[in-house]
């Protein structure tokens, strides 16, 4: 595992802001070199910190108007239940992130949708089918006065 100093933080806290900031503003904005920052990003990419750059979209200006969080409990706890069911959300656009977690069910999930019409035949037609669901709890987003994911 890569150290990470106290100056690679810096770069990574700029680069979380604007994954697209030049490299000569970033060296200036952590007080390196423009070749020193250069060699410390390329170091931070080779060594797995930094995984990829994404595009932060306007969900809304892309024709998502709904937009859940689903708790889902699972019938059978065996590895293979999960992974059909893992394969499932992984096949289903609607679903955005699909997290295995801890407590009384196995998965929360985001999910994105046109609107409530759409979301509904998700639920119902793809979600509802899956083999050995036997739990759903939604939480629709009213709104996210902080949202960090990049």
């Amino acid at each position: 595992m890569m150290e990470i100093d106290h100056i690679d933080r810096k770069i990574l806290r700029e680069l979380r802001a604007d994954g697209r900031i030049a490299n000569t503003r970033l060296a200036e904005r952590v007080g390196l070199s423009p070749s020193a920052c250069l060699r410390r990003v390329q170091a931070l990419e080779a060594a797995g910190v930094i995984a990829g750059y994404r595009a932060v979209i306007d969900a809304g200006r892309t024709g998502v108007g709904f937009v859940a969080y689903l708790t889902v409990g699972l019938s059978e706890h065996t590895k293979a239940s999960q992974a059909r069911f893992e394969q499932a959300m992984i096949a289903s656009p609607e679903v955005r992130e699909c997290h295995n977690i801890t407590g009384t069910v196995e998965y929360l999930l985001r999910v994105e949708a046109a609107d409530l019409a759409a979301y509904k035949a998700f639920h119902t037609d793809r979600l509802g089918t899956v083999d050995g669901v036997n739990q759903i709890v939604t939480h629709v987003v009213m709104g996210s006065p902080k949202d960090e994911r990049a």
